[in-house]
C-alpha cells in the first residue's frame, strides 16, 4: 500500500505542477463537444442521446492523448525504468498508474459535463445523481486498458498511432455501455434501467480489471 500511495502521489504531483495532461485533455475534449455540437446539430435527433454519444467519443479521445502523454513522459525521463527497480510487484505500479490516469479522466469529466449542460440545453433531472456512477465505470475500464496498451506503445517507434489503434476496438463495449446508461440518466431514468447497456459497463470493468491486472507485468517489458 505504502509503495501505490507513493507511485500515485508522484503522479499527481507532477501533473499538479505542470498541468499539461490535464488541460491537453480538457482543451481536446471541449473542442469535440463543440464540433459535434455544431456538425450534427440536435433538431433531427435525440439529444440526450446525441449529447451522450458527444460525451463519450470526446472522453475517449482526450482519455488517448493523456495516456499517450502520461506514458511518454515515463519512458522519456526513465522514471518507468525506475519504477521497476523498485522492490514492489508490478501490479501495485498499475494500480497506481491506472488510478491516476483515472483520477485525470474524471477531473477532465468534471469540466466538460457542464459545458455539455450548456450547449445541448439538457434538462437538470433528478436521476443525474447517477451520472458520476456511470462516469467513473466509463472511465475505469478506460484507464485500465489504456494504462497497459500505453505502457506497451510507447515502448515503440510507432507510440503515436499504435495506441487508438490497440486501445479503440477493444474500448467499444465499454462505450456503448457508457452511451446507453449516461443517455438513460440523462431522459431521467436511473442507470439501472438502461438494461444491457449498464451491465456491459460492469461486466467489461470487472473483466478488464482482472485481466489488465496480469498482463502488465509482461507489457511494461515490451
Amino acid at each position: 500500500m505504502r509503495a501505490y500511495l507513493a507511485i500515485l502521489g508522484k503522479d499527481v504531483r507532477q501533473e499538479l505542477r505542470t498541468k499539461e495532461m490535464i488541460t491537453a485533455m480538457a482543451v481536446f475534449a471541449l473542442l469535440v463537444m463543440l464540433i459535434f455540437n455544431f456538425a450534427l446539430g440536435i433538431g433531427h435527433t435525440d439529444k440526450n442521446t446525441l449529447a451522450a454519444a458527444v460525451l463519450w467519443v470526446a472522453f475517449t479521445f482526450a482519455g488517448t492523448l493523456g495516456l499517450n502523454r502520461s506514458m511518454s513522459q515515463e519512458r522519456a525521463g526513465e522514471s518507468l525504468r525506475g519504477l521497476l527497480l523498485c522492490p514492489v510487484d508490478r501490479s501495485v505500479i498499475f494500480l497506481a498508474k491506472a488510478t491516476a490516469n483515472l483520477i485525470f479522466m474524471l477531473a477532465v469529466e468534471l469540466v466538460a459535463i457542464p459545458v455539455a449542460i450548456i450547449l445541448f440545453n439538457l434538462k437538470l433531472v433528478p436521476s443525474m445523481v447517477w451520472l458520476p456512477l456511470v462516469l467513473f465505470l466509463g472511465s475505469l475500464g478506460f484507464a485500465t486498458v489504456g494504462t497497459v496498451f500505453a505502457t506497451m506503445a510507447t515502448g515503440t517507434r510507432a507510440r503515436d498511432w499504435l495506441l487508438p489503434l490497440l486501445l479503440l476496438p477493444i474500448e467499444i463495449p465499454v462505450i456503448i455501455g457508457a452511451v446507453q446508461a449516461t443517455a438513460t440518466i440523462l431522459t431521467g431514468e436511473p442507470p439501472t434501467n438502461a438494461g444491457m447497456g449498464f451491465n456491459l459497463l460492469v461486466a467489461c470493468d470487472v473483466i478488464y480489471l482482472a485481466v489488465c491486472y496480469v498482463l502488465f507485468e509482461y507489457a511494461v517489458e515490451v
